[in-house]
């Protein structure tokens, strides 16, 4: 009698989510001083993080030591796993210890801004009608009486990430990470740091770090009743206390919000 053998493993192709680290400039020197500025300011952001190394910015005949990168990203706790590059740089690029990587957004010219959500969904949903839609395969028999279609089942609305609400105030050195949207009713403390894939609420004062939109969501915002922040943050956008603040916003309830690459902080009219 045979038996079959039970298999052990298996290769298969399949899809997973990482951060990209889009790369700008291929002056190395700057880019080592943005991401030290960056990750002192929020060194536990990205930690752990599996990281693409995205070139596609770049100019075609620019270079960069990606295994020097690759290093410097370790260094800053994350784990840099592959690069994303344009045919062009493919050469180059394929000669470092790290390999090349297909992105799942190919189909988008990566030199352009990415569009925001409701944008996107605007300029994508389908736009046929009855009339456009193809023939059947079967012809119909001549004299047949019309049958109404049958009504298609509802799909399933989408899972909804979970928000995490926190009804305390968070103490210097504490850290609260939401897969979906974080409210906090109570004070950020200076040293304490929030982070949600989706929107952050305060109801209370930001005197920590604030990063909303962890997983690259433009979309998400930053809403509080008392803006005091060390640093605020948005798809990776962020600007921290060093920096000035637009007048009339400090100590009052305020939103931030991310238009291109730049943050929005303006006055939250609470009316």
């Amino acid at each position: 009698m045979s038996r079959s053998k039970t298999t052990l493993f298996e290769l298969r192709s399949g899809a997973i989510d990482a951060v990209h680290l889009v790369v700008k400039t291929p002056d190395f020197a700057a880019l080592t001083e943005a991401l030290q500025q960056r990750f002192d300011a929020a060194p536990e952001f990205f930690s752990g993080e599996a990281v693409a190394i995205d070139l596609r910015r770049l100019a075609d005949d620019a270079t960069l030591p990606l295994d020097e990168l690759a290093a410097l990203l370790r260094r800053f706790k994350m784990r840099p796993f592959g690069v994303v590059a344009q045919a062009a740089q493919q050469t180059w690029a394929g000669a470092s210890d790290l390999p090349l990587l297909d992105s799942r957004d190919a189909g988008r010219d990566p030199r352009k801004p990415t569009e925001s959500a409701e944008t996107t969904e605007a300029a994508t949903a389908p736009a046929t009608t009855p009339a456009d839609a193809a023939p059947s395969a079967e012809p119909q028999a001549a004299a047949q009486p019309s049958v109404p279609a049958a009504t298609p089942a509802p799909e399933p609305a989408p899972a909804t990430l979970s928000t995490v609400l926190i009804d305390r105030p968070l103490r210097s050195g504490q850290r609260i990470y939401s897969p979906g949207d974080l409210i906090v009713q109570g004070v950020v403390s200076h040293g304490a740091e929030i982070m949600a894939e989706g929107h952050v609420h305060i109801y209370g004062a930001l005197r920590g770090r604030a990063l909303a939109g962890a997983r690259g969501n433009a979309a998400a915002r930053i809403f509080c009743t008392s803006f005091e922040p060390e640093l605020v943050a948005i798809a990776g956008i962020y600007r921290t206390a060093e920096q000035d603040f637009p007048a009339g916003v400090r100590g009052k309830p305020t939103t931030v919000r991310l238009q291109g690459e730049q943050l929005l902080i303006e006055p939250l009219a609470l009316k």
